[in-house]
């Protein structure tokens, strides 16, 4: 897993999580990943996990080597006042892959809203599909 290159619009960054099939036989992968932000040397969680957004897309065959996607938004947790916020240094993002319960750890140092009730999602994903 990995993040690819995004576009900002409007207080948000949209990367897409690029998801490559890198064992001997195709796979399929159908839903919506599991994302959050995580920080210090024990990996907690910081806020609330990442909103679905949309309707869960069709099931997505890899073969070796081929890669789908997911469209994460991020927040700019700056337009949030501090106090509501409380902001957090992260180290990067939890990902569970749909109906996966072992998590991968993508890099992305930054900062997150370590307050569960915000007046929106700091973080939202949307389905698999084909990249």
């Amino acid at each position: 897993m990995a993040l690819g290159k995004g576009d900002a619009a409007a207080g948000s960054l949209y990367r897409p999580l690029l998801i490559t099939n890198k064992k001997v036989e195709p796979c399929t992968v159908q839903g919506f990943p599991g994302v959050s932000y995580v920080a210090g040397d024990d990996g907690h969680q910081v806020g609330e996990a990442a909103y679905r957004s949309g309707t869960k897309g069709d099931p997505v065959r890899l073969k070796p080597g081929q890669t789908a996607a997911a469209v994460i938004q991020l927040v700019n947790v700056h337009n949030y006042p501090d106090d509501i916020c409380r902001p957090t240094p992260v180290r990067g993002l939890r990902i569970y892959l749909p109906q996966e319960t072992d998590s991968n750890f993508v890099p992305m140092p930054g900062t997150g809203c370590a307050n569960d009730d915000l007046p929106g999602n700091q973080l939202s994903v949307k389905t698999v599909h084909p990249a």
